[in-house]
């Protein structure tokens, strides 16, 4: 296996119309989602061996989510489902084409409830990378049964990923997130903040600052999102930006877990240990992958396949050689 990931696996309610806040959208339809889950798929479809590890209610999202990740290639050996609690839902809405607002109904969501007895141990073996995000660190037992997938993944030699993908609404107090990302920061290779996530995280928005603060902690990568202005990384021996690229964006959703995914299939292509020598190649990628998923709406109806994001790049930049995760 390339990489698994584990977390939640929602269901995205997204609005009828963009600029307008959450009280007071028309109406929300159902699409796919959740960060790990769109990270498997955005893995798949650039041509990754991915699976996913999680948990979604016995119930008719739940089933319909398992489905969709199934038709996408994504291994579902890992994937649980629980009789006593729904699949949670996120209720998005747009005010802006770059800015999102959430509302999560899950109290607690079956994602909530993942146990550490739940994982599946030979997916966890046999896999170059395990990506996590901060989610299913916001309680128990899927914080515990989170650790215990890094710690097994780690003990079978696949490197850490992990995005901090902070929803404030998700805590019982930012205290209390800062503490339990913290706390799994030492296990993290590779560690993917945006700028918010790096003043929560560092107390400055000073993205080299910031950054070498983070690297210390543990990380051997660190890659910090700017949005509109591309993405930066850092590692021991190098530290640089990648320009972004320009595109009618209408919907920032599922943008980040996209690039993560295709930063991920570099990375395992490359070896995290090889990846300095090539990472503006990487970066170049992955925020080609982002941009794409910028100008569709959804999550995952709007992540990109390899042969798109090499057309992208390919017109755009003609005179580089093209990247994909079996290059």
């Amino acid at each position: 296996m390339d990489f698994v990931t584990l977390g939640e696996l929602l269901m995205d309610m997204v609005p009828a119309e963009t600029g307008r806040r959450l009280t007071e959208v028309s109406a929300f339809s159902p699409k796919p989602g959740g960060a790990p889950a769109n990270v498997a798929v955005a893995g798949a479809r650039l041509g990754a061996r991915t699976a996913f590890l999680g948990k979604v209610g016995e119930d008719l999202f739940g089933h319909a989510l398992a489905e969709v990740l199934k038709k996408e290639k994504v291994d579902l050996r890992g994937l649980r489902f629980d009789a006593d609690a729904r699949t949670t839902l996120a209720l998005i809405a747009q005010p802006t084409a770059n800015l999102n607002e959430y509302i999560f109904y899950r109290n607690p969501g079956a994602d909530q409830r993942l146990r550490p007895d739940e994982l599946d141990r030979d997916l966890l073996a046999h896999t170059r990378a395990l990506h996590i995000g901060s989610l299913s660190l916001s309680d128990e037992p899927s914080r515990s049964a989170t650790f215990e997938a890094v710690r097994l993944a780690r003990q079978a030699g696949a490197f850490i990923s992990f995005d901090v993908n902070f929803r404030p609404a998700l805590w019982r107090a930012q205290a209390d997130a800062v503490a339990q990302i913290a706390a799994m920061l030492p296990n993290a290779d590779l560690l993917k903040v945006n700028e918010t996530e790096l003043e929560l995280l560092t107390n400055t928005r000073e993205v080299e600052a910031g950054s070498a603060l983070l690297l210390a902690r543990g990380p051997k990568l660190v890659v910090v999102t700017l949005g509109a202005d591309g993405s930066y990384f850092r590692t021991a021996h190098a530290s640089g930006y990648a320009k972004s690229f320009k595109v009618d964006a209408i919907d920032s959703t599922g943008c980040g877990d996209s690039f993560v995914g295709a930063l991920l299939t570099q990375v395992v292509q490359f070896g995290l240990e090889n990846i300095e020598a090539h990472i503006q190649d990487a970066l170049r990628f992955a925020n080609a992958a982002g941009a794409i998923t910028s100008t569709r709406r959804g999550a995952i109806p709007a992540l990109p396949t390899a042969q798109e994001v090499n057309e992208f790049l390919k017109k755009l930049l003609p005179h580089i050689g093209l990247l994909s995760a079996d290059a």
